[in-house]
């Protein structure tokens, strides 16, 4: 008997909308969703463990990981630092019938909508722009000139949600995951 393929869910999104706190929020509660993680040119931050939340690489073994099309999609994000997600362990993941979910930008799913037209196409979205800003400057995460940069990138990304096939506004981050879920037909978590 052959597995059958399962389907790619692919989750994006303006920055500090959520996008991993609603990833992890689902890993947690639904194990058998297999997350792929990405490869990045930026180096981590506070707590971030390489191969867990990112593959932390050199911007030269990045070009070379374009050039051998061992990239399902990349992008320059907030116009520095480069992000991708790794072929093969998607391909096997789905070709294997296992959810597979992609958290990605908005620049990396268009180009998986090209690559693999058959994915679902998620947009987080949050509750309101003050909200996405007010999330963003309480991370503490980047500084005021990122924290600019990655806002001016939000409301360009924000015009994005027509293109996706469904839109979850992640106004708790329990409730946009159960409407994750939905979407991807897992069953409900039994807590």
């Amino acid at each position: 008997m052959t597995t059958p393929r399962a389907r790619l869910t692919v989750l994006a999104g303006p920055t500090a909308v959520g996008k991993g706190t609603v990833s992890a929020d689902l890993r947690a509660r639904y194990p058998q969703v297999w997350l792929s993680v990405s490869a990045t040119t930026r180096p981590p931050r506070p707590g971030e463990v390489d191969g867990l939340h990112y593959h932390f690489v050199t911007p030269e073994e990045f070009d070379r990981m374009v050039a051998d099309g061992e990239l399902l999609e990349w992008a320059v994000v907030h116009g520095r630092n480069r992000y991708g997600t790794p072929r093969r362990p998607v391909e096997e993941r789905l070709a294997a019938g296992e959810p597979a979910l992609l958290e990605i930008d908005l620049q990396g799913a268009r180009q998986v909508r090209t690559t693999m037209p058959e994915a679902q196409f998620v947009f987080l979205a949050p509750p309101s722009m003050d909200e996405l800003v007010r999330r963003l400057v309480g991370r503490g995460t980047e500084d005021a000139e990122e924290r600019a940069r990655r806002l001016a990138t939000a409301e360009v990304e924000m015009a994005a949600e027509p293109e996706f096939d469904h839109v979850v506004v992640n106004d708790d981050v329990r409730r946009a995951t159960d409407e994750l879920v939905a979407l991807m037909g897992l069953p409900a978590a039994v807590d």
